[in-house]
């Protein structure tokens, strides 16, 4: 099972929603994840163990997991090339 951190400015309503359609769009490629949310601030310490950071605000560069910053989870634009980068990620690593 993949490891996700979802990272917003407060960790509570933005994050939730990008957790929530993450979530739904890993497991109907059939990918197993596990989802965190948590504030911008927190991502560096939190973030180690994890496979992916996804972010809708700029948070701190973590060595070794990689980091995507959008708001696609959102707004919907994107949202097909952003999939497709983070199933490449979690499926090569």
């Amino acid at each position: 099972m993949k490891k996700i951190l979802v990272a917003c400015g407060t960790g509570i309503a933005t994050s939730t929603v990008v957790a929530k359609k993450l979530e739904e769009l890993l497991h109907a490629r059939g990918i197993a994840v596990s989802v965190d949310q948590c504030k911008a601030s927190e991502v560096a310490a939190k973030a180690p163990g994890f496979d992916l950071i996804v972010a809708t605000t700029q948070v701190a560069d973590v060595p070794g997991v990689p980091a995507l910053r959008t708001l696609s989870f959102l707004t919907g634009i994107g949202i097909d090339a952003d999939m497709a980068r983070i199933t490449k990620i979690l499926t090569e690593s």
